[in-house]
């Protein structure tokens, strides 16, 4: 990596950090945020995402494990079925991934971070022949974004439906359902969260059906994404990336900061 490359990234992560971790906001209706002790975490009902965002950059040992019991705790007190820890590569202490495992949490794949300027981003959109998208109006439309994601991934999604349903329903403004469809099947689906009060769109999703693959879909997403971004004044994207999505994001422009990998706490019955 060059002197640029690695000025860019540095200022990239910490420009993320600041605003999506230590100063999160509320990722939808109905969750808060709390401060607490070394770490910030997201509490909201079962059926949204609860756990860890950022925890303290001077966190050592002892103040690691004591975090990390108060987290065991709190998803205790609240009688969550399962509660996250969000860790980052360059979180600290180095060994805080172990601690968690001790713990008793699960770590899950990790994925890439990645993040770019919006106004990096192409934002024409060229789809196959016999595709449109169209945004996610109604709850039939609901139901098709999940059947996609949930074809794509091969597993079924209880909790997106919700979460997008609720989206729709209680904040529009800051949430962007997309579908993509051949006639009247749905062939791909992604999503957009705008973070209010930060320069961060998150982008998610961006599934396609496996007989739809390889044919400019995903970046379609993008692009779409891209250009309704722009236009409301938001700087960066961020994606939390498998390796399928990796490298073409790495083309379009993405900077990759690191990986970030879910640590999960589900207590036992």
């Amino acid at each position: 990596m060059d002197d640029r490359s690695s000025t860019r990234r540095t200022s990239l992560l910490a420009v993320f950090d600041r605003e999506m971790r230590e100063h999160a906001r509320p990722d939808g209706p109905g969750v808060r945020v709390e401060r607490t002790g070394d770490v910030v975490r997201q509490v909201g009902a079962a059926q949204d995402w609860n756990g860890v965002v950022w925890s303290h950059p001077d966190l050592d040992g002892a103040r690691a494990d004591a975090a990390i019991a108060a987290q065991v705790a709190h998803c205790g007190e609240l009688g969550y079925d399962e509660f996250e820890w969000k860790l980052y590569a360059h979180d600290r202490p180095a060994d805080l991934g172990a601690r968690l495992l001790a713990a008793g949490f699960e770590p899950e794949d990790p994925e890439t971070l990645l993040v770019a300027p919006v106004a990096d981003l192409p934002t024409t959109v060229e789809l196959p022949d016999g595709v449109r998208l169209r945004t996610v109006r109604d709850e039939a439309d609901v139901e098709l974004l999940v059947r996609a994601h949930e074809e794509a991934f091969g597993s079924e999604s209880p909790r997106l439906r919700h979460q997008v349903l609720t989206r729709l329903d209680e904040d529009p403004d800051h949430f962007v359902g997309v579908l993509a469809m051949a006639g009247d099947e749905p062939v791909s689906s992604a999503r957009m969260e705008l973070y209010p009060g930060t320069g961060f769109a998150g982008l998610w999703g961006g599934s396609t059906v496996e007989a739809w693959r390889g044919r400019g879909i995903y970046r379609a997403l993008i692009a779409f994404r891209a250009g309704i971004a722009a236009e409301r004044g938001y700087r960066y994207f961020q994606v939390d990336a498998t390796e399928d999505s990796r490298p073409i994001l790495q083309r379009l422009g993405f900077t990759a900061l690191g990986t970030t990998t879910p640590y999960v706490y589900r207590p036992a019955p």
